[in-house]
């Protein structure tokens, strides 16, 4: 009975020169993309300033989706997720993206809330006029 037959959801690598040869491919396509972040970063640390704002926003959105690219093929080939079965996938990831949902989604209620708190729920103008009204002789007894 071969090694592939007993279950296959396990899998094993035939040969030892062909799993070096995929771990130096994606060696190859972090570095690539590590160097294309750094070139991007660089160019907004010495042109960012001289850059419209939704240019640099442009910018910095690229590299967050270059490193959500290299967190997931380190996930996958380094840390062995991507030849796991599905369901073992889902468990793992379906958690991980609520959890940054929950932290994003404080964040974003807590900055509302300090927003409101301190402009007294956005009524802070109506009161500032209602103090500062120049009030007319005779019309209040």
């Amino acid at each position: 009975m071969s090694q592939h037959s007993i279950s296959p959801e396990i899998t094993h690598a035939s040969d030892h020169n062909e799993g070096t040869g995929r771990i130096w491919k994606i060696f190859w396509v972090l570095s690539m993309l590590t160097a294309i972040e750094l070139a991007l970063g660089y160019f907004l640390y010495f042109k960012g300033s001289d850059m419209a704002h939704s240019a640099v926003l442009g910018t910095k959105i690229i590299i967050g989706i270059l490193t959500l690219l290299k967190a997931y093929y380190i996930v996958s080939v380094f840390m062995h997720l991507g030849d796991e079965v599905r369901n073992m996938i889902m468990t793992i990831c379906v958690p991980l993206v609520l959890f940054v949902w929950f932290i994003i989604a404080f964040l974003w209620d807590g900055n509302s809330w300090k927003n409101m708190r301190n402009t007294n729920a956005g009524s802070r103008p109506s009161i500032e006029k209602v103090q500062s009204a120049p009030v007319k002789e005779g019309t209040l007894k």
